[in-house]
């Protein structure tokens, strides 16, 4: 997994409530978007994983109580008869459980369950870094040569030249417009991912959360 170098130590003193961003694993893209509650402790994250080699789009949505996981519900972009739900109890018990497969629902095995808390750790954690890093996600469109954010604003990422030459390849082989998603951090800007997809339509906002 690629992480950006991350520096500096985490302060609450003016992070904002609502942000946005990600990182690279092995197999896929991760984009997050948080919002945190008043005391700054995690309300909800959404993380969409994009894999690189085919596969659907995983979008899986943790909320908190009091800085606690909640629930736990994972969906896929285009499978709907597929999907997750865990639900715990103000001392971390499960209180529900369902996976939903296309023709049946069943109940999660104790492996399961433990692989999907440690999962929902491991992201927190990862969340927390990056905030610390001021890694943030910024997506947005190509078109004929201009980059816009899904803010609408007009912006130039500091991209590899690496990056510049996948995105060129693949504006090569596009008739219209592209879908951008990028991090920006103190050590430089990183390109994510570039499809044939309008990820601003989707791209979540604070009162989604």
């Amino acid at each position: 997994m690629l992480v950006l170098s991350l520096v500096g130590c985490s302060s609450h003193d003016g992070t904002p409530r609502f942000t946005a961003t990600g990182y690279v694993a092995d197999q896929g893209i991760n984009r997050l978007w948080r919002l945190d509650d008043a005391q700054h402790q995690p309300q909800t994250i959404v993380n969409v994983y994009s894999p690189y080699h085919g596969g659907d789009t995983v979008i899986t949505r943790y909320e908190y109580q009091q800085g606690q996981l909640h629930l736990m519900r994972q969906t896929h972009a285009t499978k709907t008869d597929l999907g997750v739900m865990l639900r715990f109890d103000n001392e971390g018990n499960v209180s529900f459980m369902q996976r939903q497969l296309p023709e049946k629902r069943e109940k999660l095995s104790s492996d399961d369950i433990e692989l999907y808390k440690y999962q929902a750790s491991k992201l927190l954690n990862l969340s927390n870094t990056l905030r610390a890093g001021n890694v943030e996600l910024v997506q947005g469109q190509w078109k004929q040569g201009v980059i816009t954010s899904c803010a609408g604003q007009p912006v130039t990422p500091s991209l590899s030249v690496r990056s510049q030459v996948w995105l060129a390849k693949r504006a090569s082989r596009s008739n219209d417009h592209l879908g951008l998603a990028w991090l920006t951090a103190p050590e430089g800007d990183e390109l994510l991912l570039v499809a044939n997809e309008d990820f601003c339509k989707w791209e979540p906002k604070e009162s989604d959360l």
